[in-house]
């Protein structure tokens, strides 16, 4: 089994649901009491943030790139980068290292083909929903990705970085997102893309008429592949 370098933090809540998933497919996978050969590197995520906020990536790759380096010089065989939106700078951070860091879109890509999805609607923070980082790379499998308007893209973003960062749950949230779930639906998408590992803490599959794909455990699963490939 090849170790797991994990880049977390941003944020905790999301990151525990990568190490929860991650060692749960392992036990499925192998059996008895296995789990996965893993470490974490948990970042701390107001810096990050407020390097997001301030347009700073090249400050958050080489940060993110020294926590790369520090699990790739622990024995680190793979990456994986627990968050959507750091994967803006996913190039700069493999840039840094020898071994390979798994692209989140990758993942989620493969799994909306595979279910005859064509068209999806992408839910993210703000950088994920209006910049194309990861609408093109998932663009770059096939997919037509659309995103929410100026008005939703607000409160998907407000009630991430406000609510679900800080471990929040609110019905009154859930009922805001399946609208915009709906207004992405009735837009062309056939299929929904929870593209931040926090939304995944809020709705499922039953907030959507239309099939979704929460890239947490997508990504979790191809860390996984990766990691038992002979």
């Amino acid at each position: 089994m090849r170790v797991i370098g994990l880049i977390g933090g941003m944020s905790w809540q999301s990151t525990a649901e990568f190490y929860r998933l991650i060692n749960e497919m392992t036990a499925e996978r192998l059996g008895g009491l296995h789990s996965a050969r893993c470490l974490l590197y948990s970042v701390d995520f107001a810096p990050i943030e407020r390097m997001q906020a301030d347009g700073r990536w090249d400050d958050a790759a080489a940060e993110l790139g020294r926590a790369a380096r520090s699990l790739e010089a622990g024995g680190a065989e793979t990456l994986v980068l627990c968050t959507n939106t750091m994967h803006k700078v996913a190039a700069e951070i493999q840039a840094q290292v020898n071994i390979p860091l798994l692209h989140i879109a990758d993942a989620t890509a493969t799994a909306a083909l595979a279910a005859g999805v064509t068209t999806v609607g992408l839910l993210g923070t703000r950088f994920t929903m209006a910049e194309p980082f990861l609408a093109d790379r998932l663009a770059a499998h096939g997919l037509r990705v659309l995103v929410p308007n100026a008005q939703d893209q607000r409160l998907v973003n407000d009630i991430i970085y406000g609510e679900l960062c800080l471990g929040v749950v609110r019905p009154e949230s859930r009922d805001a997102y399946r609208g915009v779930i709906r207004r992405l639906v009735n837009a062309g998408a056939d299929g929904v893309i929870y593209g931040c590992t926090e939304i995944e803490l809020l709705v499922d599959q039953s907030d959507s008429d239309v099939p979704v794909f929460a890239t947490t455990r997508l990504h979790a699963a191809a860390a996984v592949d990766a990691a038992l490939s002979s």
